[in-house]
Order: structure tokens, then C-alpha cells, then sequence
């Protein structure tokens, strides 16, 4: 390795949704400081991380970076999760709860590796960047006699809500009961929160329950880290950020959003390189030339994100309404909960005879598991999202200037679609949850809302090229001018490199 060169080590959570921004961040800092980087985890999501850094090798000229990718020892079946299991994907929610209890199985090979780059080096790493989940790196950090910032892969609002929540359960009341609607502590007693916003293993944790066991210490911990980096940007959410400053004491750099430059300052010569590590169900040259056939704005992008799905019956509601609306759309398609995602999709989960009228009519694009989603995004006529409101998909529509249909489901994502609806006026929310009620009808109703050129259409679409405007400006770095991102990582590594 070396021992002049200054070396950071990377924690992710096993989730793809967290692989990519830290991916991003991992390079970001070696192109500024030159350090060796080190990204930890599991063996079968490094083989992941290993492929999607040779997608993106293969895909622009080649890296000279130094970001290593090490595989801690991991054997699912341990930990009661199926074979070859290490991320969330897929996984039913108790499993995503046994993956959860597993990652600090990975905490004594973790401090073994921390300690021979110690001892190989003659000094340690100048910090352990660890995702918010898996804050027991702390611990790890100060054996060593090195500091732990907590990276959260999140906006700042929908985190600040998240850990209010599992720390306070304000939705419980004094007696044990649920209350339906609540006032979250940190935040100001005018914003409101509903009992739907809840995912049921929320709504039901009372402090004792497996899921409090497992937020409660990780977030706890992750507040006494020596500083916090926020996958958002200052000028993005004023107020989520106020609210999280005040929740975590440590400094808070906001060095977002961590989305591919192409996306952000589009040139012919840039492509998206490699982004999932995945291959789409369609290849990117189809989507592309299904979308030039569709005039601008008028197509919306249904998708939920790389682990979601969603009932049976509201699968079959939404392909009625998505047809009756009468509005071209691509749909990111997995079979509903319950079923194996990766299994073969059943015809009968649909309309009877739906995706042959989709494909003659050219009103629907149906993609079976993955599609290349940046691409889609960034297509001129591409006009809305129908989305779960994860982060990095939200970034990734906004920065395009695409207002949202929110579909929240899991995670922090209920409270990102609160805050694109309340706060940024940039979405309109379709149901919460696979509980969620549906009806074709309503599907086909807030369609023609966002998708219209005037009215509340327009003005979300407005708004969200507002922000995406704001994205822009904060990572711009031109001449001697820099965005508030840019100087906000500039301080982040001085701080470090101090």
C-alpha cells in the first residue's frame, strides 16, 4: 500500500441504494486528495462494487484511482438469511431485519483490517467513513486512534424525520395507544406527521420490539461520530437541514447530490457510465428510441426503485389506470409482494392481454426488472416519475426538472415525499404503502394532474427545474468560483487532512 499516502476507508450499508452514493464519494475524494481509498464489505456485493467500477472504467479513460475493495468474511445461512443473500434486495421485510442484525457480525474482521493497515502504514487511516447504519465503526475508530464520520446516503428532512421517530416513537401515546396524527420532536409543531406515514414494523415498535433493538443503538451511535456528510445540498432542503443540525451536534457537510456529473452538466461526450453494475431488461438504444417516438414531456416513468414492489391488487389497479390514461409510459415491472422478485412475472398479475396492447399501441413500454433509468431520465420526453421517493431517485428526477408522483414504501421515504409535496412543490403523492388504497381511477386522475401543461402540472414541473437549477449551482466549480457542495467538501477533507 504505501506509507506516505493518506488512507480513508469506506463503510456502506449492504443496500444498492447506499453502494452508489458512496461510490461516488469514494471517488470524489481520491480525485481531491489523491488518498487510497478503501471500500469494506461483504464478498458478493464487492463483486458488485468490482463490476460497476469496470463498467464505468470500460465506459470513459481509464482510472489511475486508487480505490481498493476488500471482502470481509460473510456466510448468509448464518444469519438465517437465505444463500448468497447480502444485500436487501429481494428480501421479505423480517429478513431485511435479520441482514440488519447481521452487519455487525462483520465488526471483528472490520477492527482486524483497520489494525493491519495501522500496522502496515505506521499510522492509521485518517478516517472510517460509515454509513449511518452501521455506526458501530465508531468503536472501531477510536481503538485505533482515528475518527468516524457518519455518511448519510439521504436528503436531510427525511432523515432528520426518520431518526426523530425511532428515537422519540412520538406516535405513541402515554398509555401505550397510537395516535393518528403527531408532532415530531426537532421539528416544528405546525408540521404534522400521520400514522399512514409509518411502515407497519414502525407503527408497532414500542421501544422493545426487534426493529428498536436494531435503529435505536446504530443511530444513537451514529450522533457521537466526529462529523456527519449529507447526500444533499444546502440550498436543496433550508429547512430538513436546520432541523438535522439541530438533532446531530457534530459539524454536518452537505456534499450532495452525489448523482453522475453527465446528469448535472450534460455534453455530447458524456454517457453514463455504469451506474447499477446491473444489465437493464431493455437495452438503453431500445428505451431510446421508444422515447425520440413521443413528443417532449409527455411520457411518465414508472418505477420503484432496485428492491420494491407492490400488491398484487394495486399492480392490477395501476395497470388499469396507466392504460386509461390514455398517457405513453415506461414501467418498471417486478412481480408483486409476496412472490420472488426475481421469479418469472405471471401474466395473469395483469389485465388480461395487457402488455400485447401496450406494445402494438406504442402507449407502453413494459421493462421486466431493471432499466436505464439515468437515460430515461434525462430523455426530453420524459415528463413525470411515478416513484417510491428513495433518494437517488428523487435526485436523480429533480436534477432533470421532472416533478414526481410519489409512491412511497419503505425507509426514510415517506417523509421525502412529505417534503417534495409540503415543502418543494414538486410532487403530488398517489397512495403510501403496499397497504395503501388504489383504484384505477385515482391512478388515472393524478396522471392527468402532473402530466398537464398548465395548472398544477406546469407549476411542479417549474419547480423542480428551480431545484434542479439549485442542484446545478451547488457542485458547479468553475474558474474561482465554487458551489456550496463543493466548498462544503473542500472543508470536509482540509478538516481531515489538517
Amino acid at each position: 500500500m504505501g506509507g506516505s499516502r493518506k488512507h480513508v476507508v469506506m463503510l456502506p450499508f449492504m443496500a444498492q441504494g447506499h453502494f452508489i452514493p458512496f461510490l461516488a464519494l469514494a471517488k470524489q475524494i481520491q480525485q481531491r486528495t489523491g488518498c487510497t481509498i478503501t471500500i469494506v464489505n461483504t464478498p458478493l456485493n464487492i463483486q458488485y462494487l468490482t463490476s460497476t467500477i469496470a463498467k464505468d472504467s470500460s465506459k470513459t479513460s481509464p482510472s489511475k484511482s486508487e480505490i481498493r475493495l476488500v471482502a470481509l468474511p460473510f456466510n448468509s445461512v448464518d444469519h438465517g438469511l437465505p444463500p448468497n443473500t447480502e444485500n436487501t434486495e429481494a428480501l421479505s421485510t423480517p429478513q431485511i431485519a435479520s441482514l440488519f442484525r447481521s452487519s455487525r457480525s462483520l465488526e471483528p474482521a472490520f477492527r482486524c483490517l483497520i489494525s493491519g493497515i495501522t500496522a502496515e502504514e505506521g499510522r492509521p487511516p485518517i478516517c472510517i467513513v460509515s454509513d449511518v447504519l452501521m455506526a458501530w465503526a465508531n468503536e472501531a475508530a477510536k481503538v485505533v486512534g482515528t475518527v468516524n464520520i457518519s455518511f448519510n446516503t439521504s436528503g436531510a428532512y427525511g432523515t432528520a424525520a426518520y431518526m426523530s421517530i425511532w428515537l422519540n416513537l412520538p406516535h405513541r401515546s402515554l398509555g401505550g395507544g397510537i395516535k393518528e396524527e403527531f408532532s415530531l420532536p426537532g421539528f416544528p409543531d405546525s408540521c404534522r406527521f400521520h400514522i399512514s406515514q409509518l411502515f407497519p414494523f414502525i407503527r408497532a415498535a414500542d421501544g422493545t420490539d426487534e426493529w428498536s433493538r436494531i435503529f435505536q443503538p446504530q443511530l444513537s451511535l451514529s450522533l457521537a461520530s466526529s462529523g456527519w456528510l449529507c447526500n444533499t445540498a444546502e440550498e436543496m432542503e433550508p429547512q430538513g437541514l436546520e432541523i438535522l443540525r439541530k438533532l446531530v451536534k457534530p459539524t454536518v457537510w452537505c456534499i450532495g447530490p452525489l448523482i453522475p456529473p453527465s446528469m448535472l452538466d450534460p455534453s455530447p461526450s458524456s454517457g453514463f457510465a455504469g451506474r447499477t453494475g446491473k444489465e437493464p431488461g431493455v437495452s438503453p438504444e431500445k428505451c431510446l428510441e421508444w422515447l425520440d417516438s413521443h413528443p417532449k414531456e409527455s411520457v411518465l416513468y414508472v418505477s420503484f426503485g432496485s428492491q420494491n414492489t407492490i400488491s398484487a391488487s394495486q399492480l392490477m389497479e395501476l395497470a388499469m389506470g396507466l392504460e386509461e390514461s390514455e398517457k405513453p409510459f415506461i414501467w418498471v415491472i417486478r412481480p408483486p409482494i409476496g412472490f420472488d422478485l426475481k421469479g418469472e412475472f405471471r401474466p395473469e398479475w395483469l389485465p388480461d392481454g395487457f402488455e400485447e396492447r401496450m406494445d402494438e399501441t406504442k402507449q407502453g413500454l413494459v421493462v421486466h426488472e431493471w432499466a436505464p433509468q439515468l437515460e430515461i431520465l434525462c430523455h426530453k420526453s420524459t415528463g413525470a416519475f411515478l416513484s417510491h421517493c428513495g433518494w437517488n431517485s428523487i435526485t436523480e428526477s429533480l436534477s432533470q426538472g421532472v416533478p414526481i408522483i410519489g409512491w412511497p414504501l419503505a425507509a426514510e421515504q415517506a417523509y421525502n415525499s412529505k417534503m417534495l409535496v409540503e415543502d418543494m412543490g414538486v410532487a403530488f403523492e398517489l397512495t403510501r404503502g403496499v397497504q395503501g388504497s388504489l383504484e384505477k381511477e385515482e391512478v388515472k386522475r393524478v396522471i392527468g394532474v402532473v402530466m398537464e401543461t398548465s395548472g398544477k402540472g406546469e407549476d411542479m414541473r417549474k419547480k423542480a427545474v428551480e431545484i434542479g437549477d439549485l442542484m446545478r449551482a451547488a457542485v458547479k466549480e468553475e474558474g474561482g468560483h465554487k458551489g456550496s457542495s463543493v466548498q462544503a467538501m473542500d472543508d470536509f477533507l482540509s478538516t481531515l487532512c489538517s
